[in-house]
């Protein structure tokens, strides 16, 4: 009998894709507060800001902040649902260690 491994699995599958959108969802409005700590910021400091620079301002900070809380959620996803566990290294054997 064949085990079902990680994402194959329907249930398993359900429960990391929820918590992989719950992650998203959380961190999307940290980014949101983010952007407001960005703009009040540049906004002491610079005084009045131009609309362009104040919507390049949300969106580098928004997109960037999401782009890496999207990768970091995708490696516990990866981890959680046994997909690292998977791998099958075949140059281990031929690989020294330095110790």
């Amino acid at each position: 009998m064949t085990r079902k491994h990680a994402l194959d699995d329907p249930q398993t599958a359900k429960v990391a894709w929820r918590r992989f959108r719950r992650i998203m969802t959380g961190m999307a409005l940290g980014g949101a507060l983010c952007v407001a700590a960005a703009l009040i910021f540049l906004r002491w400091w610079a005084g009045p800001m131009p609309i362009h620079m104040v919507i390049a301002t949300i969106l580098g900070v928004w997109l960037t902040f999401m782009l890496g809380t999207g990768l970091m959620a995708l490696a516990f996803l990866s981890s959680g649902t046994g997909h690292d566990e998977q791998v099958m290294d075949p140059m281990k054997d031929e690989v020294p260690i330095d110790d």
